[in-house]
């Protein structure tokens, strides 16, 4: 990576053009980008451009262009604005899809480890810890008066003695305090299989290595069982 005088990183325009030929080689691609009146409906119903600076109108505009910075300058804290609710898709006169087109650019900015990316789900490594190494992505012992204040003055009898609660509970697979439930070794090793072929270790080791090895020696452990 290259930095100017200020220690800034400079993108080579050899890999802002890599992004932007991959964006547009999706396979959903035409499907999300048809025609555009520039009619500005999409952002007068999204809900993050009454708040942010955000508009859908801009991401189509900018999709359609054949400018590889237009697509590059999306990359960072842009593409990470959207809600995902996709009403832009719900309201378009030409049936455009600003909200599917930011889901490509973030599975990209995902796929490429990109440091908006990795920012984003720094503070999710738990939940992909869990999801990716146990199958499930919550668990009993997240439940803490500290978390969730509104759920009222019983919430701390809830999150109290949880490991002689779940023993009591009639399903084995639910005695567990550190998963929603436990999963079967078997069932683990074939969703290893499945993550393997669909790439998901790599995108995690690409975003966050030290997550990966963790989960790398969890998946080794199980498979070795």
């Amino acid at each position: 990576m290259e930095y100017d005088e200020n220690g800034v990183s400079i993108v080579p325009s050899e890999f802002k053009k890599e992004i932007f030929e991959e964006a547009k080689k999706d396979f959903r691609y035409e499907e999300y980008v048809r025609g555009c009146l520039n009619c500005g409906v999409c952002s007068g119903g999204c809900p993050p451009h009454r708040f942010f600076d955000f508009s859908p109108r801009i991401v189509l505009q900018k999709m359609k262009s054949k400018d590889p910075e237009l697509i590059w300058a999306m990359m960072d804290e842009y593409v990470w604005a959207c809600f995902q609710c996709f009403t832009c898709a719900m309201i378009c006169p030409f049936l455009n899809s600003p909200g599917g087109i930011i889901a490509i650019l973030r599975e990209i900015a995902v796929r490429r480890g990109l440091e908006s990316a990795k920012k984003v789900l720094k503070p999710y490594s738990r939940v992909l810890l869990k999801l990716t190494a146990y199958g499930n992505q919550l668990s009993s012992d997240m439940i803490q008066p500290d978390f969730f204040p509104d759920w009222g003055p019983h919430i701390g009898y809830a999150s109290a003695d949880l490991a002689i609660k779940r023993k009591a509970i009639p399903m084995p697979t639910l005695q567990v305090t550190n998963l929603a439930w436990d999963v079967a070794p078997e069932a683990m090793k074939e969703l290893y299989d499945i993550f393997d072929e669909a790439g998901v270790f790599k995108i995690i080791e690409s975003v966050d290595p030290s997550l990966y090895e963790i989960i790398e020696d969890i998946v080794d452990d199980v498979r070795n069982s």
